[in-house]
């Protein structure tokens, strides 16, 4: 399995990284009104948004040609959590789009946003 590639520095993301819990619940409305709520899966489910800034080309290659295997939101992969290092073996990228920006010379910056998927 594809793992989220790490930056020079060993890491998977750079400060500040911001983690997220959500659920995953849908609503049946019926024809009287009334509605149905029922969670799709049955344990939370954690995003992150990664926020990458100063990467080096070797750095801004590996992260671009990360996103073409993975085909955007398609594929999934093992994520590393920064935060406390645990590794999530089943995620994927939440938007089909990738969108890198040239700072200066040899620097460029790019925001992913992960998610964990229901098994």
């Amino acid at each position: 399995m594809a793992a989220f590639p790490k930056l020079k520095t060993n890491a998977v993301a750079q400060y500040p990284a911001t983690r997220s819990i959500r659920f995953q619940n849908q609503t049946l409305r019926f024809l009287d009104g009334q509605a149905q709520r029922y969670r799709d899966a049955g344990r939370r489910l954690l995003r992150w948004k990664i926020r990458l800034d100063q990467l080096d080309e070797g750095e801004q290659a590996a992260i671009e040609a990360f996103f073409s295997e993975n085909q955007g939101v398609f594929g999934s992969f093992e994520f590393t959590d920064p935060h406390d290092g645990h590794l999530y073996a089943n995620c994927s990228l939440e938007s089909d789009g990738l969108e890198v920006a040239a700072l200066s010379e040899m620097h460029s910056s790019a925001v992913l946003t992960v998610v964990e998927n229901t098994r």
